[in-house]
This record gives structure tokens, sequence and C-alpha cells, in this order.
């Protein structure tokens, strides 16, 4: 390469440069805005869990024979729902990758399964595959708002409550660490009494004991009222820690891509200045032969 190519070869790797430590900075920023809206919703959600589980413990059969527990297997046609939450971008390294791959694992396990996907990588990976897509969101890269899981969590419930689905997955990716980030499955629909007290484990409360309480105007109708809070602030929450755990990729990836760009820019500059030192000694040669040939 002459000094020209490697000259133009250095001014792309730094514009690169430039836009994977711009992209790293914008993801940290999104990153901790993410953590603290999670920590600030979960408490909330964590009290409608343990509300549902004391109306189930306190409770006879009248809750348990509720529409959310009951699974509509026995219903010709039900399938099998999974939602696949993937990003909107790229460049997360394998993010996306990953969790498309455990989604095909569950979906390989499950009878009629069907898609429910949220991110447009994720729709175009799994378009090319056997399984019916029903329902496509994106959120546009943005911070998944309220109003989003809201959308979702109706569109869920009217389809099971219907006897369209008699079960309903998630899959989501959990960050359990700034490096540790391993997709996660949960079950939403049905209701399972353990599942709920595993859940409530998981947040980080306490074991429930049963205690008897008095609900107006019934068990039931309060329990019934609290489900759609509790299927929302389930999918909110994978929502939102899928969303940090997606920043926390782009992340990972853009401090590598940028120390390849650096490792790459340093051997370049090796290489311009020993061409370069070549052709000023080149030139120096040729103006000390022109020189003894004109004294000659």
């Amino acid at each position: 390469m002459n000094l020209r190519d490697v000259r133009l070869r250095m001014r792309a790797i730094k514009q690169t440069l430039q836009v994977t430590k711009a992209m790293n900075l914008i993801s940290t920023a999104k990153l901790r805005k993410g953590r603290r809206i999670l920590e600030d919703t979960e408490p909330f959600f964590t009290r409608i869990q343990k509300s549902m589980y004391d109306i189930v413990s306190g409770s006879g059969q009248g809750v348990l024979e509720s529409a959310f527990f009951k699974n509509n297997a026995e219903i010709s046609g039900s399938q099998s729902a999974v939602v696949v939450v993937t990003s909107d971008k790229g460049l997360a390294g394998g993010y996306n990758a990953t969790i498309c791959r455990q989604a095909l694992r569950i979906c390989e396990n499950l009878s009629k399964p069907v898609l429910i996907l949220i991110g447009s990588i994720g729709y175009r990976y799994f378009a090319h595959t056997p399984y019916a897509i029903l329902e496509n969101f994106s959120f546009n890269s943005q911070l998944p708002a309220m109003e989003d899981a809201q959308e979702i969590t109706d569109y869920i419930i009217s389809q099971y409550i219907w006897g369209i689905f008699k079960e309903v997955h998630i899959v989501y990716t959990h960050m359990y660490s700034a490096v540790k980030l391993l997709p996660r499955t949960r079950q939403i629909l049905p209701l399972n009494e353990e599942k709920i007290q595993e859940a409530i484990a998981q947040s980080g409360g306490e074991k429930r004991v049963r205690i008897p309480f008095e609900y107006i105007p019934s068990e039931t109708a309060v329990f019934d009222a609290l489900v759609p809070f509790y299927i929302k602030g389930s999918i909110y929450g994978s929502l939102v820690e899928a969303y940090a755990s997606e920043q926390s990729a782009r992340m990972a990836a853009m401090e590598e891509a940028s120390k390849n760009a650096q490792e790459m820019l340093g051997r370049l500059q090796i290489h311009y200045n020993r061409v370069r030192q070549a052709s000023i000694t080149q030139e120096v040669t040729e103006i000390i032969s022109g020189s003894a040939v004109l004294s000659e």
C-alpha cells in the first residue's frame, strides 16, 4: 500500500472508532435509565404478586376455578403462545442470536407453538422458520413504556380467555450482571400457585404465610381484577430487563470494536511510518545520486 491508501484506511478507522465510542456512551446512559425505572416499578408489581398469593392461599376452590388457572388444552385448536423479546437494532454481539435459539428450543417442546414477537430483529429471524407469527410489536429501540406492556397484555389475555391460547410463555434476556446475560423463560398463563410463590422469592420477597383475609366484594372479583396487573407487571419487567440486557450487550460489543479499531490503527500507524520513512530514504538517495552526477 502506498501512503495515500494507508491514510485513507486510517481515516476510516478513526471515524469508526468515534462511532463505537459514541454508541458505548449512549448505551451506558440507556442502561442506567432502564435499571433505575425497573427498580422504581418493581415494588408495586411485587405487592400485587403477594396480594394474589394471599388470596389463593387463603381461599378455597373458588379462586382456583378462575379462568386464569385453567389450561385450555382440552379446547380444540388451542395453541401454545411464545412471546419472544428481541431488539429493534443489531450491533449487540450475540444478544439476539442467543434469545432466538432459546425460543426455538422452547417451541420444539410445545404442541402447536405460535409466536408473538417483540422487536424487528426477531421478526426477520423467525420469518424464515416454520412457526406461525401471530403478532409483531416494535418500540423503535425506545425504553418500553407501561402503555406498551398494556397493549401486549390486553392481546394475550383476550386470546387466552377466548380459548385460542392454552398456555403463554415469554422468553427474554435476564441481566444477572454486566458480563452475565442469559436467556430466561417464564410461563405467564395459566397461573400456578407455586410459581407465584417462586416469583415472589425471585424478586427478593419473603416466603408468604397463609393468612385469611376478608375481601370485598369477593375473593374471585378481587383476584380477577389483580390478574391483568400481575401479567402486565411480568411483561413490563421482562421488557425492561431485556432492554437493559440489550444495552449491556451493545456496550460490550462496542468496547470490543473500539479495542479492535485501536489495534488496527496502531498497526497501520507503524506501517505508515515505515512506508513514509522508505519514501523519504528513497527521495534522499535520489537527491544524493543526482547531486553526484551533476558534480561529475
